[in-house]
This record gives structure tokens, sequence and C-alpha cells, in this order.
């Protein structure tokens, strides 16, 4: 990280019906956000952040064997594709994907490419939900614990770990992630200076009418005060449009680490959500609301825990 601002772009978007149509609508949206910036005026970087599961359809609302042949490999044709996308435009690009690793070994991934094209790190999805229309256990296995005793590769995924970039870094969950205030603060206290959460979530439509509104302020609520609690800034792409039984429901927003919502898209648009974060503010926060300073660590072994009998 050379630089105190960063410029993050989040792009909300549908599902085109096929992988080709979808990379060129993402990469026109990707070049939409980094044309936004004005190379000459920019203190520093830019980061551009995809939604989960981004090139394909979201493939889990039923346990159907032939929506495994829309994985890929990491490197493959997405990542080859955006990585030469990132290095022209020098930006950074997390892409969301869904990662064939091994014959009958599959994850919910995401790859963060550099501003110079190469793979800055990985994170696969630690959190499986397993829900009505999201039937995520049935396609992927969760992410690998963190190894501390060992020397990661760069490009190799380590539990919650940051992912070190030229302009921030970062740390990126996916979805059900976002739920979770274990994972925002082993993030946090690695270092990130961003929270990123891709999403896929909406509306059932016999669900709407009456928890909806409900629903879509409990998914803003949750993260919000994930920003709050760790002083940090975060940012949430989601889809839209609908897909068999599910209406996603876009909002995806910026907020600052004061909670503050910096930047929101609609319900239903293809956007680029972009919005200006001063790194320097974190300080600012952490010392003025010093959750970090005050927590007591020697208090929380239980929080390991399943369960307190």
């Amino acid at each position: 990280m050379n630089s105190s601002a960063v410029k993050l772009s989040l792009v909300q978007m549908r599902w085109r019906g096929n992988h080709s149509d979808t990379m060129a609508a993402a990469t026109e949206l990707v070049e939409q956000a980094a044309e936004s910036v004005d190379p000459a005026a920019r203190q520093g970087g830019h980061v551009i952040c995809l939604q989960e599961l981004f090139a394909t359809c979201y493939p889990c609302q039923a346990e159907d064997h032939r929506m495994f042949d829309l994985a890929e490999s990491i490197p493959g044709k997405t990542t080859d594709a955006l990585a030469e996308l990132a290095r022209r435009l020098e930006v950074v690009i997390v892409c969301p994907l869904f990662e064939k690793r091994a014959a009958g070994v599959y994850h919910n991934s995401v790859v963060v490419l550099d501003a110079d094209g190469s793979i800055a790190g990985m994170y696969r999805k630690m959190h499986i939900p397993d829900d009505p229309l999201y039937y995520e256990k049935f396609y992927f296995a969760p992410g690998d614990v963190a190894r501390r005793d060992i020397d990661v590769p760069r490009d190799r995924p380590n539990g919650f770990n940051i992912i070190t970039t030229r302009y921030a870094k970062l740390g990126v969950g996916i979805c059900w992630d976002q739920w979770y205030p274990e994972a925002a603060r082993l993030f946090a206290l690695a270092g990130a200076d961003i929270l990123l959460y891709p999403t896929a979530i909406g509306w059932i439509d016999e669900e709407k009418d009456e928890y909806g509104a409900g629903q879509l302020d409990a998914w803003m609520t949750s993260m919000r005060a994930h920003a709050i609690a760790n002083g940090i800034f975060l940012g949430a792409p989601n889809r839209v449009g609908i897909e068999g039984q599910v209406e996603f429901w876009g909002n995806s927003f910026i907020v600052s680490p004061r909670g503050e919502i910096l930047s929101r898209g609609d319900d239903h648009s293809d956007q680029v959500i972009t919005a200006d974060c001063q790194l320097a503010e974190m300080d600012v926060v952490r010392t003025h609301w010093p959750f970090l300073r005050d927590r007591r660590v020697d208090a929380y072994s239980d929080i390991t825990r399943r369960f307190i009998d």
C-alpha cells in the first residue's frame, strides 16, 4: 500500500445467460469504473470488486449435478481475461468464481488480481449456507483453516488472512461470511484496510411482502456494524435480476469506518457504485472510538466453543 487514498468501486449486475455475454458486460462495467477516475488527479489506487459467482448464474437453487460444469480452475479463462484487464487499466480487480479445485472438490472462491495482472491472493468461502434455494453445501467445500506454522504461497488461500495489493490490504469474505462478526474482526486484526463481501442475496417471492424490507435492512445493518466495530471501510456488491425463484435485491453499498453509507445502488440496475476511501481516516476513528484498544483479549477464550453449556 503506497497510498492513503483508494477509490473503491463495486460492480452490481445481472447474469446475461451465458459466460461470454456476462464477461463482456462485466468488462464494460469495470472499464466504466476505471474511466470514472482521472489518473492525473488520482492520489492513490483503484480497487474494483465484482459480485459473488459473477461469471455464472447463481447455481445453488437446487441440487443439480449439471451445475458443476459451470466451475473452472484458477487460474483459468475468467481470471486470465480479468488479469489482462487489471494490467491494462492498472486497477485491482476482485473476482469471485465457482472454482474447481480438484476432481470432486469445489469452492465458492475469490481471486484478487493486482494492478499488474498478477494474482495477489485468493479466498475460499468459509461459512457455507444450506437454506431453501441456497443449497451451497451440496456444491462447495469450505475454505481451509489458516495455517500459521508454514509459509503459504501468495496465490493460495489461508483462512481469514488479508490479501495485500498495490493499493490496499483487503479482507475479502463472501456473502454468508458477512453475518459473522468473528470473521470481520479477524480480517481487521490482520491489518485489512477494506472489508469486501461480494454477495448473491435476494427475495423469495412468497416472502417479499412480509419480510423483504426487514431482510434487506438486516443485511445492511450487519455489515455497517462490522465497519463500526472495527473502524474500517467496507463494500458489498450484490447481484440484481430474477434467476429462478430468487429476485436478487442489489443495493450494493460502501460504508465508512463510522458506518456511514458513502454510496449505494438501487435494487434492479446494472451499476457501478463508487466512493473514496481515505485510509488515514481509520486511525482517526479508532483513536476516538478505541474498540480495538479496549478489547479484553484475555477473557475471550470461550469464543472458540460451539456453545457454552
